[in-house]
C-alpha cells in the first residue's frame, strides 16, 4: 500500500513537470533563450503582421507617451490630406503652455509652425506641443480625443481607450502592447515621420528667439543597427514603455515594452527582442501590389490590352531555414468585356500552404475600360486595313 501511494506521489510529480515543460513551451517569455521581466511585450513582423513573440500583450496597460503615437499619427494624416502644411502656423494657448511633463516650454499666445510642434513631440515627447497641435487640429483637446479614439477604432486596436493626447496618466486611459505595435506600424508608413524620429539632437527657436534644446527620447535610434523610429513613455504608474521600429534589408519589425522596471531594461528588452526578430526569422514578399501582376485582352474595348493589379501586397514571414511552400496561382478570364470601371474585381490570387488557402487578393485595373463605340470600329478597321 506505502508503495503505490509513493508510485501515486511520484507519478503527480512527474505529470505536473511535464506540464510545466509544456508551459515553458508555450509561453514565450522564456522561448529561444528571451527573458522579458516587463510586464508586457511584443515582436510583430511589419510587412505581414505576423506576431512573433509576446507577453501579455493584449493587456490592458498605461503606456504613458506611447499615447502621443496616435496624436503624431492623426497630425500625419492631417498633412497628407492637405489640411495643415509643416509651413502651418499654430497660435498657442495658455493651457497647451501649461502642460506639466516632458515640454519644450512653448510661450502662450504665439505663433509655431507644425514643423516645430511635431519635431518636439515625436524627438522630445513634448505634453506642451501636442496639446497645441491637438487644439489646432480639432478645436479643444476633448474633441481631437474623440478622433484618437475613432482611429484606433479603424485601425482595429480594440484593447485602447484614450483620455488625453499627451499620455499623462488618467484613470480611463489604457492600450496594451498589441496596439501599440499597430500603432506605430501605422505611424512608420508615413515618410515625413522619418524626417523628425531618426535625427538625435536639435533645438527649438521660440519665436521670442529663446532656444530649448531638443535630445530624442529613443536612445536605440543611435545606439541600434537599423532602428528609425519609435516612441518612450514613462510615468509612476505605467513605468518605463518603448515601442520602437527597425529595418535591417527588406526586413522591419515592431518591437514594445511596456512596464519595464527602468529605462535601461526598456531598451535592452526592445533590442533583445530585435536581435531575436532579426536571427530568426526572414521574410518572403509573395504578392507586389505596385507591380502589374498580368497583362489582358479586351473585348469590345477602346483598348484592346490591359494590365491587372493586386489590390494589396502580401508577405509571410517563415523562420530561417523553414523550406515550406506558399504556392500563388490566379483566376483570370481569357478575355475583359467592356465597360469596367477602375477597381472593379476582374480575378483574383489565390496563395495556399500545405493545399489550404491562406489568402485571397482581387485583382483590378487601375483604369476605366471604355466600350467601343461604332466610330471606334470603323476607325480601328481603317487602321488595320
Amino acid at each position: 500500500m506505502k508503495r503505490f501511494f509513493a508510485f501515486s506521489i511520484m507519478c503527480c510529480i512527474l505529470a505536473t513537470m511535464c506540464c510545466v515543460s509544456m508551459l515553458n513551451f508555450v509561453v514565450p517569455t522564456s522561448a529561444d533563450g528571451i527573458d522579458i521581466t516587463s510586464k508586457s511585450a511584443c515582436l510583430v513582423d511589419y510587412a505581414s503582421g505576423q506576431i512573433l513573440f509576446e507577453k501579455d500583450s493584449k493587456q490592458h496597460l498605461p503606456v504613458a507617451s506611447m499615447v502621443k503615437m496616435m496624436t503624431i499619427l492623426l497630425t500625419l494624416e492631417e498633412l497628407d490630406a492637405g489640411n495643415l502644411t509643416l509651413d502651418t502656423m499654430v497660435t498657442t494657448s495658455e493651457n497647451a503652455s501649461g502642460m506639466g511633463g516632458s515640454q519644450v516650454f512653448i510661450d502662450p499666445y504665439v505663433e509655431y509652425s507644425v514643423d516645430d510642434l511635431l519635431k518636439s513631440v515625436v524627438m522630445a515627447s513634448a505634453n506642451d506641443a501636442s496639446v497645441a497641435l491637438a487644439e489646432h487640429i480639432s478645436g479643444s483637446e476633448k474633441a481631437f480625443v474623440g478622433k484618437m479614439n475613432a482611429r484606433a477604432a479603424e485601425l482595429g486596436m480594440e484593447d485602447t481607450n484614450y483620455s488625453n493626447c499627451t499620455g499623462l496618466p488618467a484613470p480611463e486611459q489604457y492600450s496594451c502592447a498589441y496596439d501599440s505595435a499597430l500603432l506605430l506600424k501605422e505611424v512608420v508608413g508615413h515618410e515625413v515621420y522619418h524626417k523628425y524620429s531618426t535625427i538625435w539632437m536639435d533645438e527649438l527657436v521660440h519665436p521670442s528667439g529663446r532656444k530649448t534644446g531638443l535630445v530624442n527620447t529613443n536612445r536605440l535610434i543611435r545606439y541600434y543597427d537599423g532602428c528609425d523610429g519609435g516612441k518612450t513613455g514613462s510615468t509612476n504608474e505605467a513605468g518605463c514603455c518603448l515601442s520602437a521600429s527597425a529595418k535591417r534589408k527588406d526586413m522591419r519589425l515592431i518591437s514594445v515594452i511596456v512596464g519595464a522596471k527602468n529605462s535601461q531594461t526598456r531598451f535592452n528588452e526592445c533590442s533583445g527582442l530585435f536581435n531575436y526578430g532579426f536571427a530568426n526569422f526572414e521574410n518572403r514578399h509573395l504578392v507586389d501590389c505596385t507591380q502589374k501582376y498580368a497583362n489582358l485582352l479586351v473585348s469590345k474595348g477602346k483598348l484592346e490590352t490591359v494590365p491587372v493589379f493586386p489590390k494589396e501586397c502580401f508577405s509571410v514571414v517563415v523562420r530561417k531555414g523553414d523550406a515550406s511552400e506558399y504556392k500563388v496561382c490566379d483566376e483570370l478570364p481569357e478575355k475583359l468585356k467592356a465597360p469596367i470601371k477602375a477597381g472593379e474585381e476582374v480575378g483574383k490570387i489565390i496563395i495556399s500552404k500545405d493545399g489550404n488557402v491562406v489568402k485571397e487578393i482581387s485583382l483590378a485595373t487601375q483604369i476605366d475600360l471604355e466600350k467601343l463605340s461604332f466610330k471606334d470600329c470603323i476607325d480601328r478597321i481603317a487602321a488595320n486595313w
